[in-house]
């Protein structure tokens, strides 16, 4: 049975989500229930944002962990009448508890592994939230199908597994259908997380690539919701991700998040390398933590490979030898080396290229023929695998031509097991083993490795049949390609696809002296046994609760359709600037100093054509035509193209080149705002430049008269970053001695001279030199200013304040408009023009940035139409004539 918010998948998958909760005039639910059912009865200005000022409901936090199966074991009731549930204590994520506070109560929302009758869907759900506090998600076939089998397993697992679909038979072409299957399978899962959310105190944990547009779901409908999700398969470099075609959403899905998890730093680092690549966003670290600026918010990276539960390891172990299993295979294998591989049986194991390596071993090592064992646990896949049957017959064919030529009656040198191995006898395997061989060709995590070490060390409090303490020894051969290999300093790692050293290093692990094995697996136990899945999840909790703490401080709006949604974080006092309160202000004011960038601000930024409209000539000529207006075009273009420009609006100042070039008015001259005339550092950062041009496909020189930039926004994003770092060293080291300032902003380098001027202080230096670099911009890169301090745009209205002060006319109506991080200077100086007394004590002032992103400004306006749009609004107040209270106008 299926709701019918869910039917329309191609709306889901086109991102046009239906919005939930529109009905009001039904009864508002609890959010915590005890039946099950779709909470469409939230109404819906609560239902957007946890902004509401409803007290929780429960008393304290919560933690609701999203898997795509729940923790359990299923089975039908020998009567057939109802089913039988058992928590599955094999599952890894049961154990994320034991690192939560005590008083944390944990509910997990997945799907069973069985399908449930329709009619009986409501008595299992209530039966599970009672019991077991989990809430089953029921998809239905169809869905299910396409979603797991179908865009899980066919696309994103070989995807992210590093395996290209490059014909239908191999990993499969895209296919639309199970991308929307996929997200109304998300969608479905979030509806069942909103009937037991508080969003005021829960957090929401989600897990895997399964549920990773998820976050979205959630995301739109509580814009503070504390959210995580941690990954636990690989995450392929972005050469491959962007192969996906629905590569952005997925990104953008994932950022919805307010911490992502990874295994390792390479998996991290390539999830950030397509941040970077395919949305513009550069990660930042600070203090150690990893953390990406998108829109104000600031969205944490987790590096942290998962571990082991200690005691379920040890349990298994007692039972494996009270089960005497343990002693069944000393006996079997007496006298014998064990060389042991626990693999799912996929392609990705790389199970025959462990077989070939053992071969070729036996081959170069002759003592090994009839001494070593090597013994290979192969489960069977928990979905429908790629070219399973062809992995099955090579690896049989293998085993059957190794043992054929190296077998001999009572020894068979490759024991193949081809089923389904319980948790108890692996560990009896595990303690039997000499080395454990690992030659996935790429792997999420894979803790086979850590549940041997635990094996090896022998149970607590526990003898064996000898009555001694179990074995104290362990070696590990593994590759490279996996999550746990980092963590393993003391494994001889290997490239799997290199037979030959794979088998060379399988010989070293079981030909190392004793004392050697026990010192590496003395410093395997001491990391395995101190960093388990409880410390996993407590390090995840603290780092989503240092993420989330300024979630309450800031505003938050929700922005964007379909996967293009996103949360903007802004201060509080920062809000829309109202049209009619600035008119209002216009019209009463008498002094008014008018600031506005240019590109981006009254011109869009994307622009083919870059002169300005008729329509924003006549408004400016409007607006500076008041004798009580000084307006200003601040600008980073030359001042040719500006005199061009604004020809026709004859009392419009103009401030070319960041403010090194300055005009008052058409009739006036230009004024040049350093007395630097020497110019011959120029000679010097040419050169410099040249070289790194020539050597950065896309990039480009461009020289100004006071300046010279080098421009990087054609070129490959990460090449061209690490070369701006670069040059920026190189450049600082040239011209030392040299008047000017070296600065990186985005997509550029620029060296332009100094300001041989007083009027910035060291307050303005200290700004220049570190506040930039905290600025959160959507298109991020990290601004680096030289000490020399530059001229910037803030210097313009230094200039014009001090100039209408010795004119008698203090301003008591700024307004400044711009939208990138030049402006900023801008903002800075008419946020502190009051205590230097260089604007009036009563001064309507109006910083205003373009689009909603972290600013020093403290007003909005959302793009460059607008902006227009408010200055229109300015010219036509401009003839409103302006009379006091106490002297109204003539009737005639």
């Amino acid at each position: 049975m299926m709701s019918r918010s869910y039917t329309n998948l191609l709306d889901l998958a086109s991102g046009n989500f239906p919005v939930m909760g529109r009905d009001r005039d039904r009864r508002r639910m609890s959010r915590v229930m005890t039946v099950p059912g779709s909470i469409c009865e939230l109404d819906d200005d609560q239902a957007v944002s946890v902004s509401s000022d409803n007290q929780s409901s429960l008393a304290g936090d919560r933690m609701i962990v999203v898997l795509n199966l729940l923790p359990l074991k299923v089975k039908r009731r020998p009567d057939n009448k109802g089913w039988s549930f058992s928590w599955n204590e094999d599952s890894l994520l049961l154990r994320i508890k034991d690192g939560l506070p005590e008083d944390m109560e944990v509910l997990f929302v997945g799907s069973l592994s069985v399908d449930v009758d329709p009619i009986e869907q409501d008595d299992v759900s209530s039966y599970l939230l009672d019991k077991f506090r989990c809430v089953p998600t029921f998809l239905p076939p169809n869905i299910l199908e396409k979603y797991y089998e179908g865009f899980c397993k066919r696309h994103l697992w070989p995807l992210f597994h590093y395996m290209l679909p490059f014909s239908p038979d191999h990993g499969g072409r895209f296919d639309r259908s199970m991308w929307e299957a996929y997200v109304s399978a998300n969608k479905i899962f979030s509806q069942k997380v909103v009937e037991v959310l508080n969003p005021e105190d829960d957090y929401v944990w989600i897990h895997d690539y399964h549920l990773m547009v998820l976050p979205t779901f959630l995301r739109r409908r509580f814009n503070r919701l504390r959210i995580g999700f941690f990954l636990h398969s690989p995450f392929p470099s972005s050469e491959l991700y962007r192969t996906l075609p629905v590569r952005e959403e997925i990104l953008k899905a994932l950022l919805c998040s307010d911490l992502v998890g990874f295994h390792t730093f390479d998996y991290a680092r390539h999830f950030l390398s397509c941040c970077s690549r395919m949305l513009g966003l550069e990660y930042q670290s600070k203090r150690g933590y990893i953390g990406l600026e998108y829109y104000g918010r600031t969205v944490g990276i987790k590096i942290m490979p998962v571990g082991i539960h200690m005691g379920h390891i040890e349990s298994m172990k007692k039972i494996a030898d009270k089960e005497l299993k343990c002693k069944e295979l000393k006996q079997q294998f007496e006298g014998k080396t064990v060389l042991l591989g626990v693999d799912d049986l996929d392609i990705f194991k790389g199970i025959n290229l462990k077989l070939l390596a053992m071969e070729h071993m036996l081959k170069q090592h002759p003592k090994w023929q009839g001494q070593a064992v090597l013994v290979q646990i192969a489960n069977p896949m928990r979905g429908k695998g790629i070219d399973l049957e062809e992995i099955q017959a090579e690896i049989q064919e293998s085993c059957k031509r190794i043992n054929k030529q190296f077998g001999k009656p009572g020894y068979e040198p490759i024991v193949y097991i081809d089923r389904s191995v319980s948790s108890s006898e692996c560990m009896a395997y595990y303690s039997v083993a000499e080395c454990v061989v690992v030659t996935a060709v790429r792997d999420g995590m894979n803790l086979t490795p850590y549940e041997y070490i635990v094996c090896r060390q022998g149970v607590s409090g526990a003898e064996t049949d000898s009555g001694v303490e179990g074995p104290d020894k362990s070696m590990i051969v593994v590759s490279e390609f996996i999550g746990c290999s980092p963590s393993l300093s003391g494994a001889i790692r290997i490239n799997p696809w290199n037979v030959e050293a794979t088998a060379e290093a399988m010989n070293e692990a079981v030909s190392m002296a004793e004392q050697e094995k026990q010192l590496r697996h003395e410093k395997h136990y001491r990391y395995v046994s101190t960093h388990d899945v409880a410390y996993w999840s407590r390090s995840f909790l603290q780092d989503m609760e240092r993420t989330c703490a300024d979630h309450f401080r800031k505003r938050c709006y929700g922005i964007g359709l379909g996967f293009g949604f996103r949360v903007v974080s802004l201060d509080p006092n920062f809000r829309k600037l109202s049209v009619d309160d600035i008119v209002n202000a216009y019209i009463k004011s008498k002094s008014r100093a008018i600031f506005l960038d240019y590109d981006g601000t009254v011109m869009p930024q994307n622009s083919i054509i870059k002169s300005p409209s008729a329509n924003v000539i006549s408004i400016l000529n409007k607006i500076s035509g008041d004798s009580n207006n000084t307006v200003f075009i601040v600008s980073g273009r030359g001042r040719e193209s500006l005199t061009n420009w604004f020809s026709p609006c004859r009392k419009l100042g103009l401030a070319a080149e960041h403010g090194y070039f300055l005009r008052w008015e058409q009739e006036q001259e230009w004024e040049v705002c350093s007395q630097t005339s020497d110019f011959g550092w120029m000679h010097l950062a040419e050169p410099v430049m040249q070289s790194y041009t020539d050597a950065t496909d896309g990039s480009c020189i461009e020289k100004k008269e006071s300046a010279i930039v080098w421009q990087y926004r054609d070129a490959d994003s990460g090449f061209g970053f690490s070369q701006a770092k670069e040059m920026l060293d190189h450049l600082e080291s040239v011209l030392a001695n040299e008047p000017v300032a070296v600065k990186s902003g985005q997509f550029i380098v620029e060296v332009k001279p100094q300001a041989n001027t007083g009027v910035f202080d060291e307050k303005y230096d200290r700004f220049n030199h570190t506040t930039c670099i905290s600025l959160g911009f959507l298109d991020t890169t990290i601004v680096l200013i030289s000490t020399l301090r530059g001229v910037t745009k803030g210097l313009v209205a230094e200039k014009v304040f001090t100039s209408l002060v010795e004119k008698g006319k203090r301003a008591d109506f700024v307004l400044c408009i711009g939208d990138d991080r030049s402006d900023e200077d801008m903002f800075e100086i008419i946020g502190d023009a009051l205590s230097r007394n260089i604007i009036s004590y009563d001064t309507k002032v109006f910083a205003c940035t373009v689009g909603q992103k972290p600013s020093k400004a403290k007003y909005y306006l959302d793009d460059t139409s607008e902006v227009v749009l408010m200055l229109d609004s300015l010219a036509d107040a401009t003839d409103t004539p302006v009379t006091s209270d106490d002297e109204p106008e003539d009737s005639d």
